[in-house]
């Protein structure tokens, strides 16, 4: 008898704190239920029960082993009852950055939809740590500046990379500007690139400093000409490919990256697995160089 089998008779006779019981529960003979519980015991080397002349009664050991066990049927059943809620065809449900999903995610979403006619998505956008059962979330792509649970299943889509932008006038030296741009949800984010590219920013001479609240309005402030932000070259990319923003010294990987999140393994899920893919084709598709003509 495997674990399962045996954990489901003892879950049974701890409840009910009776053989005969768990017996009638099982629709198994009493005798069936007791030696499940003593092939279970032997295995363990301990016993779970105190026989006595009026009932049985959990051990130390038992009570133990009794508190896992319900934790873990009602997770099963917490589970079951949410894959029986779920209608056929329910909307995979993915939360993102709202940065990356403003900037990069939305305007490909058309893409993902004609490759994947058939997968339902729906895009909630939050950062930092996630709650997948209090969220509704089914994924989460996310940056790896905080610890990840180690209870998810995480998969590296691209790594970051980063680097100044400006409006071109200020890259062509068309127009001065001293003010560097900076984003209190990456604070850090000069310092790296300098420590990555010493020799890019000792020709990068800026000597004045602004804050914005979050990264992309930081990134709309270069755009409006007030000064070098530090950008992720995924969130910059469309601008830089129209002629609104200029990268002139490139970018740089940074030693963080995105990953897709799940609370559920990819491999259990052709859906997770098609939308983790699909992202991957999408990042690098954004990250390399444009074709010469």
């Amino acid at each position: 008898m495997h674990w399962l089998g045996w954990i489901r008779f003892f879950e049974a006779a701890a409840r009910h704190e009776s053989f005969a019981r768990a017996a009638e529960e099982l629709h198994l003979t009493h005798g069936a239920v007791s030696r499940q519980i003593r092939q279970l015991e032997e295995t363990l080397g301990v016993a779970l029960f105190e026989r006595r002349n009026r009932g049985v009664f959990l051990t130390e050991a038992g009570r133990s082993l009794f508190a896992a066990a319900t934790q873990s049927m009602e997770g099963l059943a917490a589970a079951a009852a949410r894959i029986r809620a779920q209608p056929p065809g329910r909307a995979l449900v993915l939360s993102c950055e709202p940065t990356i999903a403003m900037r990069w995610l939305i305007p490909r979403l058309p893409r993902f939809a004609a490759r994947h006619p058939d997968i339902a998505l729906h895009l909630m956008a939050a950062g930092g740590p996630i709650d997948f059962a209090r969220s509704g979330a089914d994924l989460a792509l996310r940056r790896n500046d905080f610890a990840f649970d180690p209870r998810w299943h995480a998969r590296e889509v691209v790594q970051e990379r980063v680097g100044p932008v400006c409006r071109p006038p200020f890259a062509q030296g068309a127009a001065v500007s001293p003010v560097r741009l900076h984003t209190r949800t990456r604070p850090e984010a000069w310092q790296r690139w300098q420590a990555a590219c010493p020799a890019e920013a000792a020709r990068l001479r800026l000597d004045g400093d602004a804050w914005y609240e979050h990264f992309y309005l930081s990134l709309q402030a270069a755009a409006a000409g007030l000064g070098w932000a530090m950008a992720s070259q995924l969130m910059a990319a469309d601008e830089i490919a129209d002629g609104r923003l200029a990268a002139p010294f490139g970018f740089a990987a940074d030693g963080s990256a995105y990953h897709l999140l799940s609370p559920a393994p990819f491999e259990h899920d052709m859906r997770r697995q098609a939308l983790l893919a699909w992202l991957r084709d999408c990042a690098q598709a954004t990250l390399a160089p444009p074709q010469q003509p």
